[in-house]
């Protein structure tokens, strides 16, 4: 599904932007290596997707204390993406910041690249 054009551009933004914990996670996705592409900061219908793998369909959100107050637009988010066939790992920016292996782990799992 194409993304209206304000979507794109805030992805664009986006990508200009990130956090610590979303660069960190970058450096360990990006040049495929678990052997899938991922893209950063991607638009998918009316959402943005910290990262994702079209070939498995896979979305990786990197969760800050933002989300904590919006749990409710997440959760409509989740229904959202599953219904588009999208499974969507979540982790918190501490988890990321203090195991990253761990969720490296998770996502290489989920993948099916383990």
């Amino acid at each position: 599904m194409r993304s209206p054009d304000f979507i794109r551009w805030r992805a664009k933004d986006l990508r200009r932007v990130m956090t610590q914990p979303e660069r960190t996670l970058w450096a360990l996705l990006r040049r495929n290596q678990l052997g899938w592409h991922f893209r950063r900061q991607h638009p998918v219908g009316p959402y943005v997707l910290d990262f994702y793998c079209a070939a498995v369909k896979l979305a990786v959100e990197v969760d800050g204390p933002v989300h904590q107050e919006q749990a409710d637009r997440d959760q409509r988010r989740t229904v959202w993406l599953e219904k588009e066939g999208i499974r969507l790992l979540r982790f918190s920016t501490a988890e990321i910041d203090a195991r990253p292996a761990a969720v490296m782990a998770a996502i290489a799992r989920a993948s099916g690249s383990s």
